[in-house]
């Protein structure tokens, strides 16, 4: 296998023109983009599957919010 590290392909990226280099961040950056929504589809399909199966419970919304709000709260102490 090719081992490439950080390093060199910065380093490789650095002797390409501007404008590639311009247009292998727009690459990079959709790219990017399409895997986190293919992610939240998944995560989307995975609980509505558990909502389905009965593993999750409806929920009224300020209920929701409170525990987000504490779960952020308990994560920045």
């Amino acid at each position: 296998m090719n081992d490439v590290t950080l390093d060199k392909a910065l380093d490789a990226v650095m002797e390409l023109p501007l404008e590639q280099q311009e247009l292998l961040v727009d690459i990079i950056r959709n790219r990017h983009v399409e895997r986190r929504r293919q992610e939240i589809a998944r995560d989307a399909q995975e609980s509505l599957l558990a909502y389905r199966q009965g593993q999750l419970r409806p929920q009224p919304l300020a209920e929701i919010i409170r525990e987000l709000r504490q779960e952020l709260h308990e994560d920045a102490a």
